[in-house]
């Protein structure tokens, strides 16, 4: 059983999300495959900092992981709507999320390389019924209402809220890796937006934080 600390090596991730998760030996084997691919990706294309690549385990399946976790001590569950991840790019967390659970994931990028290499991960590992890329700006995306919308890099926080406000209810819950700058954006957030966030640790950087909670309308 790995504490709930910082996770340091590969090998404590992959333990990480067995015991946390109970991800299965199948599933396992998924994201091995998916790492391979995506390491082959990134040769061609600028998916993730090459600095990273030794560490995939931790610094982006764990690192995208951990939503999942944080989503269930909010009580919100896959029978409870959409997803949506924005900025997907490389598939974190939006494909993470999409193998490790039963969510449906609406996963929003732009960038017509990523799109292309999104939707052809979403049918690799078939995921098409949990899984969906919509190639387009947010600012084109058609309103719905979510369970919980999550964004890696995006955005500033006060631009973020700006821009994804109209697919929130009340009840959606904000999942928003920040860094280490997240108490800073959350203190520099305008007063226009009423919100019940708290700043989270993260389990695989003791510098970034996870901004959690909801908007009230």
């Amino acid at each position: 059983m790995i504490p709930l600390s910082i996770i340091t090596s590969e090998n404590e991730a992959r333990e990480w999300l067995r015991s946390h998760l109970d991800v299965s030996s199948e599933t396992l084997d998924k994201l091995s495959e998916f790492c391979v691919v995506l390491e082959k990706e990134a040769k061609s294309q600028n998916l993730i900092a090459p600095s990273t690549l030794p560490h995939i385990w931790i610094r982006h399946i764990v690192d995208s992981a951990q939503l999942l976790g944080l989503a269930k001590s909010y009580g919100h569950s896959e029978a409870g709507g959409a997803w949506l991840d924005l900025g997907t790019g490389a598939g974190f967390p939006g494909l993470v999320i999409a193998m490790l659970s039963s969510w449906e994931v609406v996963m929003v990028e732009s960038r017509a390389r990523r799109i292309d290499y999104l939707q052809r991960m979403v049918e690799r590992f078939d995921l098409g019924r949990a899984a969906r890329v919509e190639g387009t700006r947010l600012e084109n995306l058609d309103s719905f209402d979510t369970a919980v919308i999550s964004a890696r890099a995006f955005a500033p926080l006060d631009r973020l809220l700006l821009l994804t406000e109209r697919f929130s209810t009340e009840k959606t819950l904000w999942l928003l890796p920040k860094g280490r700058n997240a108490s800073k954006e959350l203190e520099a957030l305008s007063d226009k937006w009423q919100h019940l966030f708290h700043v989270k640790h993260s389990i695989t950087d003791e510098d970034a934080k996870i901004l959690s909670g909801y908007l009230v309308k």
